[in-house]
């Protein structure tokens, strides 16, 4: 072994803990050689506490961060996400590239603590307060990559097709003035993002909504694009799947599936209004799902079908979106708890039958190798050639002191919130503690662009 040497005690691989394992990460900070049943030899770094891989946050709007718990009142007789969108475009017209790299910083250090060790960041917001492009297009996109670089965390940026406000509404809302692209742009900021050569970063490209952009446009977005995440937001509200309709006869992903051709590049980020019909179209084009549970809750978009969307073999990861919760146990707690609401049962997402009887690591498992993906990597976790990334956990925090160790990921996702993962490894070095705690910019952003609310 020619790179770092960790030890642990206990480390997950291949969907089981598996005892005394001995990692070595190379010099490209990838993972060398992984080898189980070994003693620690007296080089190694030796760890006292278990370790599981980093998972990768596959839906994130950085921004959003400085709207996290401000719209939580009601003065109208009804509220919805319609209403939430009108509100969070107040941040989207009035935040500046210092904020979002102050807000955009503090959110992926909590990434970090909350497990996460990649986000893929879908960014629309691409001009200046007034609409008018920067003299440099990628000024909000190096803001973010400034920031994720201050944090330790990997980033794969999506600039975002954005071109009209709905299937019969063909140009932008005044209010939407910072998201105009089209498919030539989007590719020119995916191009200049994949060159730059920054460490951590690497580059794909989204589509807003099928509302959001025009089928032209998409086909020249991704046709010849390569091998590269393509992600799209899709039938998250019920009012865009009758829009939909109205429109083009189909349900946007039965459109997709027909005439958008997805594949294996494709992430449908929400799918929550998702026929039984769709999922198994979606299933055969081999493309995958994003799932957000706590967003989705608090935007009360309503409960995909998880069970189906496991049972046909969709790849499944999981995201963070609005940021109103920023780790990955408590998104997988939900994820299975709002099943369970739905069907009133518990163990929904387990599978007995295929000897998967523990829901915590199914889901996972899951997200696990779906996040890869969808951040645009063949190998993911702890695996030889995937990045070299870990978590540590903290046995003594309260969720886990005391948990036998075969039930310490149940505990782990089911048990109270708490601190559970005491130190984060990303390309074979340890992010500095000193990154994860509250930053004095994040406080001032915040308070210049709240301070007339």
């Amino acid at each position: 072994m020619s790179g770092s040497l960790t030890w642990a005690p206990r480390a997950w691989i291949d969907g089981r803990w598996a005892e005394r394992v001995l990692l070595c990460a190379g010099r490209n900070g990838h993972w060398e050689e992984i080898t189980t049943d070994v003693p620690p030899p007296p080089h190694a770094q030796r760890l006292c506490a278990p370790v599981l891989p980093g998972l990768v946050d596959a839906h994130s709007h950085a921004f959003q961060r400085a709207f996290a718990g401000l719209a939580e009142r009601r003065e109208a007789p009804a509220d919805d996400f319609w209403s939430w969108r009108d509100r969070m475009y107040r941040v989207a017209l009035r935040i500046t590239p210092a904020q979002l790299r102050a807000v955009a910083a503090q959110l992926y250090a909590e990434l970090l603590r909350g497990g996460y060790t990649q986000v893929c960041e879908f960014h629309y917001l691409q001009h200046d307060l007034d609409g008018r492009p920067y003299p440099d297009p990628l000024t909000t996109s190096w803001a973010l990559a400034d920031a994720a670089a201050d944090a330790g965390i990997g980033l794969t940026m999506l600039p975002v097709l954005y071109q009209r406000a709905g299937f019969a509404q063909p140009q932008l809302r005044d209010d939407q003035r910072r998201f105009a692209t089209d498919a030539a742009a989007v590719r020119a900021l995916q191009r200049g993002l994949a060159g730059s050569g920054r460490p951590l970063l690497n580059a794909g490209v989204a589509i807003h909504s099928l509302r959001a952009a025009e089928p032209q446009a998409i086909g020249r977005l991704v046709d010849g694009l390569g091998d590269v995440p393509v992600h799209i937001h899709v039938a998250e509200q019920t009012a865009e799947v009758a829009d939909c309709l109205q429109a083009t006869g189909l349900r946007p992903i039965e459109w997709l599936c027909r005439h958008g051709a997805p594949d294996a590049r494709w992430q449908l980020v929400h799918a929550t209004h998702a026929t039984p019909a769709e999922i198994e179209a979606v299933a055969r084009r081999g493309a995958g799902v994003v799932i957000c549970p706590s967003t989705e809750a608090n935007l009360g978009d309503g409960l995909t079908d998880i069970p189906g969307w496991l049972h046909a073999g969709v790849p499944l990861a999981i995201g963070s979106d609005s940021h109103v919760t920023r780790a990955w146990p408590e998104e997988l707690r939900w994820l299975e708890y709002g099943q369970r609401l739905r069907l009133q049962q518990r163990n929904v997402c387990a599978d007995p039958g295929h000897g998967e009887s523990a829901t915590a690591a199914r889901l996972l498992q899951a997200a696990l190798h779906a996040g890869g993906r969808a951040a645009g990597f063949a190998r993911w976790g702890l695996q030889v050639g995937a990045r070299a990334d870990l978590l540590v956990l903290d046995a003594d925090d309260g969720a886990l002191a005391g948990v036998p160790d075969e039930r310490l990921l149940d505990a782990l996702v089911f048990s109270s919130p708490g601190a559970p993962f005491r130190d984060v490894m990303i390309a074979g070095r340890w992010v500095p503690r000193d990154r994860l705690g509250l930053t004095q910019d994040f406080a001032a952003a915040m308070r210049a662009l709240w301070s007339e609310a």
